[in-house]
């Protein structure tokens, strides 16, 4: 997935990614020809780590379930 179609998943602008990546923040990504690359599996796993107020088996469990 590129920075734009991440942008339009989380309804952000694609210059937030673009400064997370510079402050070492947001998923993980990778540099592919140049171009910013996000895997489905991290974006997954960044929203998972970013739920608040569950508890750590919930988590847990949207882990088994997913």
């Amino acid at each position: 997935m590129n920075q734009k179609e991440l942008a339009a998943r989380w309804r952000i602008s694609h210059r937030t990614l673009e400064r997370w990546r510079w402050a070492c923040e947001g998923p993980v990504y990778m540099k592919i020809g140049g171009r910013v690359v996000y895997r489905l599996e991290d974006i997954l796993a960044f929203e998972r780590a970013m739920l608040l107020g569950k508890t750590r088996d919930q988590v847990a469990y949207l882990d088994l379930v997913d």
